[in-house]
């Protein structure tokens, strides 16, 4: 990956912040922005998809290095503009906090592979030569979600087009203007970078019927989803080859060994990065009861806020809705009024006010309730009192249910550390760290915002959008 480093970023963010300041009063739409029009953007989506096929055609045609041309000049624009997509982001969608998806836009252009992540193999024996190659998939579907949108775009673009592909979007109804911009964003990269202008795709009015027809479309070869249950269901039903990166409800457990104080700080900075909107994010805590007390004070002292169990059921009639499914069902979930709003808003809706200083909501609860048991996406954290590791790991593993997403614990104790990851099976397991350190962001390895656990690919990137081809050249070109 090309670096970035600090510096530069702060030098580039600090000659367009004046600029990007004015972004709440520019006008925007899902194809224009401040009077400029966006390129790559369609109202059919058959249409959508030709393009991108011509863009896959033109990517395919270029040598590796022209395709990290392009690639590098998509990490350069995304710092440069990150504070636009930032305010636009939680202006269109009402959900996170501007600096925190400015830090997830740097994250993206600095840590996302590109190019090299593309690795051959060789197999020389006494019956010659066999060659296996990563060789794209064609033009990739992919469908985006609203709580990180652009985001997506971008880390998904870098991917695909890195593997040599074309890619054509249907993002979230609800984040369709900043979703299009990075579409946009994309495009004018390639084509400043001498690529074709329309590589990427997307649609200035996306539906499930928009969605249905890329899905059985006989160009797309590669479907890729980042959503909710009921998409990624349906692109895993599609009869086509799919990534499915779905939802998790990652718990976190305090042991007794644990470094209390850091503990306290971690969780509650990876629960409230952006507003619990990470699907990595920590959703509920299982505590030893011996250190229980310490652990809430700590987490006192890095702005969560206290709520007792009457608040909490208050509170989680507000934030979870009833809702009866085609079948009859009676369901719980969230309100889109309350997901990824600010920890101060939620409270006023119960009647606390508060400063913006406060960041998280925290409540002891017991293992049913209903704040265990949904993913919130809401600075709104429970704490379940444990006894020991065997009643922490029973639990944890529970609320998790079986997304094999992501988990958290805070330990030294490495016996009770391996117990839990081989129970819970998820595909990121973050140890006394607070959860975005699971992406790259303080801690080691790639960034992907398409984490695959359902289909198995796990962290994704370029290598996750190809398929292998196979060379065969029998009895020679082996030298020894």
């Amino acid at each position: 990956m090309a670096n970035i480093s600090e510096a530069e970023i702060r030098k580039i963010v600090e000659s367009i912040l004046k600029a990007s300041s004015a972004t709440s009063s520019e006008s925007y739409t899902s194809t224009e922005y401040a009077g400029r029009k966006l390129v790559g953007i369609y109202s059919d989506m058959n249409e959508a998809i030709d393009a991108a096929e011509k863009g896959y055609f033109a990517v395919r045609a270029m040598t590796v290095e022209q395709r990290e041309k392009i690639i590098a000049e998509i990490r350069r624009l995304t710092v440069a503009e990150a504070p636009i997509m930032a305010e636009m982001g939680v202006r269109e969608t009402g959900m996170g906090k501007v600096e925190h998806k400015r830090l997830k836009h740097f994250l993206v252009a600095e840590k996302t592979p590109g190019t090299e992540d593309i690795v051959s193999e060789a197999k020389t024996g006494d019956s010659g030569l066999t060659l296996t190659e990563m060789a794209p998939f064609g033009v990739v579907g992919a469908i985006t979600p609203s709580t990180n949108p652009s985001e997506t775009v971008i880390c998904n673009s870098i991917g695909m087009i890195a593997a040599g592909n074309g890619v054509v979007f249907n993002p979230h109804p609800g984040a369709i203007c900043v979703s299009n911009y990075a579409v946009d964003l994309v495009n004018r990269a390639s084509a400043a970078a001498g690529g074709p202008e329309v590589l990427v795709c997307s649609m200035d009015k996306p539906t499930m019927d928009s969605a249905s027809i890329m899905q059985s479309h006989p160009k797309i070869k590669l479907l890729v989803c980042t959503g909710g249950p009921g998409v990624v269901r349906a692109v895993l039903s599609s009869g086509k080859k799919a990534i499915g990166a779905g939802a998790g409800n990652p718990p976190v457990i305090v042991d007794d060994t644990a470094d209390i104080r850091k503990a306290g700080k971690d969780i509650i900075d990876g629960c409230t990065f952006d507003n619990n909107l990470p699907c990595i994010a920590e959703k509920e805590v299982f505590a030893f009861s011996n250190i229980a007390d310490r652990l809430i004070d700590e987490m006192q002292k890095n702005g969560a806020y206290l709520i007792n169990r009457e608040q909490a059921d208050k509170l989680a009639k507000i934030v979870l809705v009833e809702k009866t499914t085609k079948s009859g069902k009676t369901v719980k979930t969230v309100s889109r009024e309350c997901v990824g709003r600010d920890a101060h808003v939620l409270l006023a809706k119960i009647g606390i006010e508060v400063s913006d200083s406060v960041r998280c909501i925290i409540c002891e609860t017991d293992f049913m309730h209903d704040f265990v048991q949904h993913e919130l996406m809401m600075p709104i954290l429970p704490i379940v009192r444990v006894e020991n590791i065997a009643e922490a790991i029973d639990l944890a593993v529970k609320a998790e249910h079986g997304n094999r997403h992501t988990a958290h614990m805070h330990s030294k104790n490495i016996d009770n550390l391996s117990a839990f990851a081989k129970a819970v099976e998820t595909t990121i397991f973050v140890k006394n760290a607070p959860s975005y350190a699971g992406i790259g962001f303080g801690g080691e390895g790639h960034t992907t915002f398409t984490i695959a656990g359902p289909t198995g690919e796990g962290i994704t990137s370029a290598r996750s959008f190809t398929r292998k081809r196979r060379c065969v050249l029998a009895d020679n070109f082996r030298i020894i």
